[in-house]
């Protein structure tokens, strides 16, 4: 009896022990907890991350260049989920001329033109029929005058799908790569391949990282186009996504005449060209173009001249999703062949129209890369 008394009072004795051990362990824990310094609170400073439509990609434009502000205003826009204005990717589509849009086309004249002067005068591997050399020399009379010939965009199509008759597409391409290798006339410091906007190439760069996907709607031949933008390590724009003049193409191993439906292509088949041109593809003709082989209409176009009217025209009317087109005003005539008088006929045509007017001297940095100067 004695013996369980003894036990009950150590063991009440060791419960209360254990309790006391217990409040001084915390009581020491929070002293301790007060005697150490708050933790610091990082301040949110650190910007988040961009997006390409905030992102810096037109750096080759000046900064109060209204088209820029314009164009990085509208991306920013239509690509937002949260906005009324937003456009999926897929109908994120964005048409470009190529000629005085992107590419130079005063040195001193169009490429395609310059190409077929090259073949009828210059390639000594080629002689050259009379109505080639016919025109060709309308290209020089162009040339010469500065005055665009009537009737030479049909006369130059023929005369470029005559010249290269019975030639491979595939060294079709080639030619023209070579040809665009070959010294700038107007430039030093280019070749006539080279001679790309440097500021339009960061636009099409800026609309790629932003999901739009980039059409050339050229009037020149697209297999020229097609030719001369191959292997180029910038702007890249697949060659199902060039549009331009058509020539009649056909096998190696018909008659050129033949209707396509007469005959199946062959294993041993090479395509090659027929020597018959099809369609200039200028103003309306850009229009039913993009209508076929796009199949949807833009929500951008850039242009340059009365023959892209069309398609700007086309872009921007009863159209279910924010739109707009922008014209180059070819105004800068220390930097590039520029024309005042043809400038400020485009500048009026964009406020009539509603268009964004893009000043090659006001708004660029540069045009063709700062090494490069007009001769």
């Amino acid at each position: 009896m004695e013996q369980n008394k003894t036990w009950k009072i150590t063991a009440i004795v060791s419960m209360c022990l254990l309790a006391l051990v217990s409040i001084l362990y915390v009581q020491s824990l929070n002293q301790k907890a007060a005697t150490q310094p708050e933790p610091e609170v990082q301040p949110e400073t650190e910007a988040a991350e961009q997006t390409p439509a905030e992102e810096n990609w037109l750096s080759l434009w000046n900064e109060d260049a209204p088209a820029k502000t314009a164009l990085e205003e509208y991306v920013k826009d239509v690509t937002d989920p949260a906005s009324a204005n937003f456009i999926p990717v897929e109908e994120r589509i964005a048409v470009f001329d190529l000629d005085g849009t992107l590419f130079c086309e005063t040195d001193p004249v169009y490429f395609d033109h310059m190409l077929l002067m090259h073949r009828v005068y210059e390639d000594p591997n080629y002689t050259a029929s009379d109505f080639e050399k016919e025109a060709a020399e309308k290209v020089q009379e162009f040339i010469d005058t500065g005055s665009y010939p009537e009737g030479l965009d049909y006369l130059h199509g023929r005369g470029i799908a005559s010249a290269f008759k019975g030639m491979s597409v595939k060294d079709f391409y080639s030619y023209v790569k070579d040809f665009g290798q070959t010294p700038s006339p107007g430039y030093n410091n280019m070749n006539r391949g080279d001679a790309f906007y440097l500021p339009m190439v960061e636009i099409i760069e800026f609309l790629q990282e932003n999901e739009f996907k980039t059409y050339i709607v050229s009037g020149t031949d697209r297999l020229i186009v097609r030719g001369a933008l191959a292997g180029l390590d910038f702007m890249h724009i697949p060659a199902n996504q060039i549009i331009g003049s058509n020539e009649l193409l056909t096998t190696s191993s018909t008659d050129t005449t033949e209707d396509g439906l007469s005959y199946n292509f062959k294993s041993d088949d090479e395509l090659i060209l027929a020597g018959e041109f099809i369609i200039k593809n200028l103003k309306m003709n850009k229009v039913t173009a993009i209508a076929q082989e796009i199949g949807m209409q833009p929500v951008l176009a850039f242009g340059n001249s009365s023959g892209d009217f069309s398609m700007a025209t086309y872009t921007c009317s009863n159209n279910p999703h924010k739109a707009m087109a922008f014209m180059l005003c070819c105004d800068d005539v220390v930097r590039e062949n520029g024309n005042i008088e043809k400038a400020a006929k485009m500048k009026t045509s964009c406020e009539e129209n509603g268009w964004v007017a893009i000043s090659m001297a006001n708004d660029w940095k540069t045009i063709y890369g700062d090494e490069v100067t007009r001769k």
